[in-house]
């Protein structure tokens, strides 16, 4: 199958190791070029040469989404690099040891939302004139379960949900223009420096294996191939009728109807 994605530029947020990277190396499998960003030098370095096997044009950029500067460094980077980014996969993201509304400052939800939702958001704000323009491109926003039911902190819901209604409104917004815009949710996807590789290491086998058992119909962890392979596949030009959805890449793990 040709996805129509050779020679088309993309920037990954978050993309040096886990979602990020898996979505960065599925996309560059169908020839597209790559720019990454990440808070890591030594990972950064470590993914940029896993994905320049694959015969793509990578530049890496070391710089934190938290810091609303580093926003605006990273869009003037990438016109550096590339002309122009037709596919914008909003990754990073993050939470806090915090859980409820009521041990929540209001500075932690603040923070939680500067990096999962205001760091998409400005991104997509200034990219996204030059993707019109071009009557080509592709807004991909990796949310989670969790930003559509109850799991994980108050701060992180509120975001995520957050973003995911956004998303929907930029869709149906630029429906006629050739701009698309999605969300994907990921369940517990398990990989290298992850939470979710936290989680197993820092509890018992007992403890995991009842967390498994209570909510991984597979019987299992994700792993972070899926979702870059639905990155992929979003971004091609086979799911230009699919806008402003979200979609679970959980294996089953979510509670939610729709």
């Amino acid at each position: 199958m040709d996805l129509g994605l050779k020679d088309k530029n993309a920037l990954v947020t978050g993309g040096s190791r886990g979602l990020g990277l898996a979505s960065a190396i599925s996309l560059a499998k169908e020839g597209v070029n790559i720019i990454i960003c990440a808070r890591s030098e030594e990972d950064l370095s470590k993914a940029k040469s896993i994905i320049e096997k694959y015969d793509v044009k990578v530049h890496a950029t070391k710089l934190d989404l938290a810091n609303e500067d580093s926003i605006e460094n990273l869009y003037n980077k990438s016109l550096e690099s590339f002309k122009q980014i037709d596919i914008l996969v909003n990754n990073v993201g993050g939470s806090l040891g915090t859980k409820s509304l009521v041990d929540s400052s209001v500075k932690d939800f603040q923070k939680v939302m500067d990096i999962n939702t205001w760091a998409a958001i400005n991104l997509t704000k200034l990219f996204i004139s030059k993707m019109i323009e071009n009557g080509w491109g592709r807004v991909i926003n990796i949310a989670s379960i969790y930003g559509r039911e109850f799991g994980g902190s108050a701060p992180y819901m509120a975001a995520k949900a957050a973003l995911i209604a956004a998303t929907k409104h930029t869709a149906i917004d630029l429906a006629k223009t050739g701009v698309t815009a999605n969300c994907i949710a990921p369940g517990s996807i398990k990989h290298e420096k992850g939470s979710w590789e936290k989680f197993v290491t820092n509890n018992s086998k007992e403890v995991v294996d009842e967390f498994v058992k209570n909510n991984l119909p597979m019987g299992e962890f994700g792993y972070p191939e899926a979702v870059g392979d639905t990155v992929t596949f979003l971004a091609s030009n086979n799911a230009r009728m699919i806008l402003g959805t979200c979609l679970n890449v959980d294996g089953g793990q979510s509670n939610s109807l729709f």
